[in-house]
């Protein structure tokens, strides 16, 4: 039997971040000793309290459905801290949702239709592109590399990029790769833009706790921004919950009406007890929080230092814990063996390179919509980042 596929599903590619940790666990499967510089979560173990507060719920019997938003104290929690935020939301505003991806997935399948553009900002997270795809919509990309992965010096090629045909435009700060933090003057010209053209604004803030000397501004606190962006967020990163699987989105009553549809016949709810171990982690786990980012703070500094030892020179993030290396100009770049069919992207080389040689995985940046740079998730031990470097360094690939 031969089976036909879906447009929808055939025109997206796997997640190439997934893919690179697949590669690594084979490596590893085989005896290899691979520094994992690719992953997308902390390090660090679930705080006890909120391990604790899970299985309490389990004990109490948390383990039936919810009702398909969330549960009512969460959505509380969630409606408390963004109001710290600036945010002002009402508990039938907000949809708890399995991750923050899954929130991700139902905005865009209830804005987005065959033919809609979307505005992507490069590099930008690799699934934003699949699910734009799978919803029928068209890409428009913004270039943020020639400006150190900064916003605000690019507002006039956004100001181009964009135009009353825009139906969605996503906004990831802190962001993944690049750790960079827009700045407010960044959102104003994001907002003034997203009101000349009537655009709707996903506001992805999934690592807005996990920065570096600054405060970022939550977009849908600015003058005329309340009515047309899209709050995500979620628990994975700050509070090291990635597979608890807890995340929300916000946003004008009417979206959360038309994507609770989709919510409620698609995943239901979030898992009961885990929504009850979210409630734990947004009441009582600032500490915790503090201490994972101050950690990833060091982090960063030592391999932003590891790589200048090399003369290599990065833009420094100012949040989350990736940071996007050059490979354009490395001398493995350049001795690599592209033996396939088609020439390979040269970021693409490097990556696969750098982990058959050096057993280093990162991910190609072209995989964000950035060609010749490849991501470096510094969540990872001191020990095993100064190790991670001096590999690709002894291999020729720094």
């Amino acid at each position: 039997m031969t089976m036909e596929f879906t447009d929808r599903v055939s025109r997206v590619e796997p997640s190439a971040t997934l893919a690179i940790s697949a590669l690594a666990t084979e490596l590893e499967a085989e005896g290899a000793d691979v520094v994992d510089l690719s992953v997308g979560e902390p390090d660090f173990p679930t705080p006890e309290n909120i391990i604790e507060a899970g299985q309490d719920a389990m004990d109490a019997g948390h383990t039936g459905y919810t009702t398909s938003a969330g549960i009512l104290e969460l959505r509380e929690a969630i409606a408390d801290k963004l109001a710290d935020d600036g945010l002002d939301h009402s508990t039938d505003e907000i949809i708890v949702t399995p991750g923050a991806k899954q929130a991700l997935y139902e905005i865009v399948q209830a804005l987005v239709q065959d033919g809609d553009e979307v505005a992507l900002l490069d590099p930008a997270w690799v699934s934003y592109e699949a699910m734009v795809k799978m919803a029928g919509g068209d890409l428009t990309r913004v270039d943020l590399s020639e400006s150190d992965f900064q916003l605000e010096p690019a507002l006039d090629d956004l100001a181009e990029a964009v135009s009353d045909d825009t139906e969605l435009l996503i906004v990831n700060s802190p962001s993944n790769p690049t750790g960079a933090v827009y700045s407010d003057a960044a959102l104003e010209g994001v907002r003034d833009l997203a009101v000349e053209h009537d655009i709707t604004v996903i506001s992805d803030e999934i690592y807005k706790e996990i920065t570096y000397g600054v405060e970022p501004t939550s977009l849908g606190t600015l003058e005329g921004m309340a009515d047309r962006t899209v709050t995500v967020n979620g628990f994975s990163k700050a509070y090291s919950m990635t597979g608890w699987r807890l995340g929300y989105f916000a946003g004008p009553e009417d979206l959360i009406d038309q994507a609770g549809k989709l919510h409620s016949h698609s995943v239901s709810s979030a898992v009961n007890f885990v929504q009850h171990a979210g409630l734990e982690a947004l009441e009582n786990t600032d500490e915790a929080v503090e201490e994972m980012t101050e950690a990833f703070e060091e982090r960063r500094d030592l391999v932003v230092d590891l790589l200048a030892d090399y003369d290599v020179d990065v833009a420094v993030p100012e949040g989350a814990f990736y940071m996007m290396l050059p490979v354009d100009d490395s001398e493995a770049l350049r001795a690599s063996d592209a033996s396939g069919d088609e020439p390979r992207a040269d970021d693409q080389a490097w990556c696969e390179g750098a982990i058959e040689d050096a057993h280093v995985a990162t991910v190609p940046g072209s995989a964000f919509g950035t060609p010749g740079y490849a991501r470096i998730s510094y969540a990872a031990s001191e020990e095993r980042l100064e190790e991670g470097i001096e590999r690709l360094a002894e291999e020729g690939y720094l």
